[in-house]
């Protein structure tokens, strides 16, 4: 019974990309940053050959690593979540996808505004936590929706509890994600719920990713196509619109998602369980905050050797990221165009250095591979 566990540790950048400059990221490394903290610790994830993926310069590698490892470069012009899950998962996005530094037109808001029945405030780039702050109390006071964006192409909208149930709020963004086509595709409609009173807002995890649906053929589709158990863990299923999963369990955070991937190694299925752990990019990341990213990281690593213990011996472990989000980079709270590092583990897996690859998809490709399937997307496989 073949398995494969796909672990993506959200945000988890390794250093910068060639092409930094241009997105803004130039001295960008997630990695760098979090290993200056007192509380990192991921002996590990250095076993497996984390500090020996090339570029990594923060700590020294291992001399015999335990996993195949490599350095994965972004081929998708982008450097956000949906970009990067999709390019794991087979797409290479030639063309970003839209995003808003000033804000959404009048016709997009119009026609939200008017689905909705509820003004809009704010309409700007803003951080979630001060976004609720700033615009909280004329939301009480109004009714009306804070709809905000970041350098990510997201449309997000926050509403406090009492005044917009959290399913009407997700109503909202179902009306908003049908508006949101074609030239307005962004990637996420994202609703944001908060509780709380004036000076003491807080979101809640009740949080939920309207995605744009993926535009070409991924891994997920060949596989529950080919008869395999697709099983999402955290936002997955959110990220890919709910196509080629078979199964999904939602979570409210890392330690969460790292005990739901606990129990479904000790299920019976066939496929691949996809894993998301968000609160590195969601707590840390975007709030510049090194301590907490680290001490996240370092629970992980804790909990690794129970991941690896209850590994069949079929069962493939990989770990990756999907973009950076270095807490250390003051001169924004945003997404950092980075290599991401790739970790694979299992007993039939044969550890090497493979170097850089060209591409995410090639995470696609080897996880087709290991179930005989041939890629319907450009991806090698690194068995």
């Amino acid at each position: 019974m073949k398995r494969v566990f796909l672990i993506v540790l959200d945000s988890f950048g390794i250093g910068e990309m060639e092409d930094a400059e241009a997105y803004g990221d130039k001295g960008t490394n997630t990695l760098r940053s979090v290993s200056s903290s007192s509380v990192f610790s991921m002996p590990n994830m250095e076993k497996l050959g984390l500090f020996n993926i090339e570029g990594v310069t923060c700590r020294d590698g291992v001399k015999a690593p335990r996993a195949r490892i490599a350095r994965m470069k972004e081929a998708s012009k982008g450097k956000d979540t949906t970009i990067g899950h999709w390019e794991i998962a087979g797409i290479v996005s030639r063309q970003p996808l839209p995003t808003y530094p000033e804000g959404f037109p009048e016709e997009v808001l119009e026609a939200f505004a008017e689905a909705a029945g509820r003004g809009v405030l704010c309409n700007r780039p803003y951080s979630g936590t001060e976004v609720i702050r700033d615009y909280g109390d004329e939301h009480v006071r109004t009714g009306k929706l804070i709809v905000y964006t970041s350098a990510d192409s997201v449309f997000q909208i926050a509403a406090h509890e009492d005044v917009v149930p959290v399913e009407t709020l997700y109503e909202y963004c179902r009306m908003a994600r049908e508006i949101l086509q074609g030239r307005h595709g962004v990637g996420r409609v994202i609703a944001r719920p908060f509780v709380g009173t004036s000076g003491n807002y807080t979101r809640t995890p009740r949080r939920h990713d309207f995605s744009l649906e993926p535009p070409a053929v991924t891994m997920l589709d060949q596989l529950k196509r080919a008869g395999r158990d697709v099983i999402s863990v955290g936002k997955i299923k959110d990220i890919f619109a709910g196509r080629g999963i078979t199964e999904a369990v939602y979570t409210k955070g890392n330690e969460e998602g790292i005990e739901r991937t606990l129990e479904y190694l000790d299920k019976e299925f066939e496929g691949l369980c996809f894993v998301n752990l968000v609160d590195y990019d969601m707590l840390y990341g975007h709030r510049n905050d090194i301590e907490g990213y680290a001490r996240a990281l370092t629970y992980f690593d804790r909990k690794l050797p129970e991941i690896l213990g209850r590994l069949g011996e079929e069962d493939i472990l990989m770990i990756t990221a999907d973009h950076g989000c270095d807490p250390g980079y003051t001169v924004s709270t945003d997404h950092s165009r980075e290599y991401t590092p790739f970790l694979m583990y299992g007993n039939k897996v044969r550890p090497e250095n493979l170097g850089t690859r060209d591409t995410f998809a090639d995470i696609g490709a080897t996880v087709l591979a290991y179930f005989g399937l041939e890629p319907e997307f450009a991806g090698t496989s690194m068995l």
